[in-house]
């Protein structure tokens, strides 16, 4: 069983190792694992890495690898020596693609496919077949799971079963009015009912006044969703 707090994926979506470093050494005791996304990657390379897995915690490298079957499984490879627990490409690569990224983590890294980005609007009909074709490619080609809406997990858990990782992004407490690029939200708990194993959180906690507190309202809720 999953400790709520667990299931919290922090965004360490900063510019900077010197304010990542703040957040991992705040935060750390109160969520699960630590987002490193492309702009934070490309500013400090794998030292923000080495700094998270130094608190003790886990790294979801976020950098959504999407390029020729042998360059992904080349660079997935590289990824995944830098211990890093799971990492995300983008399922539109296709078969050949996801098949290379998982041949190139050796089994020591979890390749996660990213199915529709969540500031994507659009028919939500088509969207979410959309998401459930791609969730079945990636778990075919042997992914550990993939990131999609609180919207479509549902029906993603339904279709690829309990051995799968479903990381959701787009996260907001019920009584969150801020305006932002994020057009698919839910809350932490509807997240979890709908099928998640994880959400990605990032400025409901970093830009909170206390962002302890708001990390622990997020795991009440979670946990609260039982």
């Amino acid at each position: 069983m999953i400790e709520p707090k667990d299931r919290i994926i922090f965004a360490l979506d900063v510019p900077s190792l010197d304010q990542a470093s703040h957040y991992v050494k705040l935060l750390a005791p109160h969520i699960g694992m630590f987002k490193v996304g492309l702009e934070l990657f490309a500013a400090e390379g794998p030292s923000v890495v080495k700094e998270v897995l130094n608190a003790g915690n886990r790294v979801f490298l976020d950098l959504k690898l999407h390029d020729i079957p042998k360059t992904v499984e080349r660079a997935m490879s590289v990824l995944a020596g830098l211990g890093v627990s799971l990492a995300t490409v983008h399922t539109t690569g296709g078969p050949d693609m996801l098949n290379a990224a998982v041949e190139g983590a050796q089994g020591k890294l979890g390749v996660m496919g990213v199915t529709v980005l969540t500031s994507e609007g659009g028919n939500p009909q088509t969207i979410s077949d959309r998401v459930l074709r791609r969730a079945e490619t990636a778990k075919a080609a042997g992914c550990a799971g993939v990131v999609c809406s609180g919207l479509e997990a549902a029906k993603v858990r339904q279709a690829v079963g309990e051995d799968f990782f479903i990381v959701t992004p787009g996260i907001r407490m019920a009584d969150d009015n801020s305006k932002d690029d994020q057009k698919r939200v839910v809350t932490p708990g509807l997240a979890v009912q709908s099928g998640a194993s994880h959400i990605v959180v990032g400025r409901p906690i970093r830009d909170a006044a206390d962002p302890i507190q708001a990390a622990k309202a997020m795991a009440l809720d979670i946990e609260k969703a039982g």
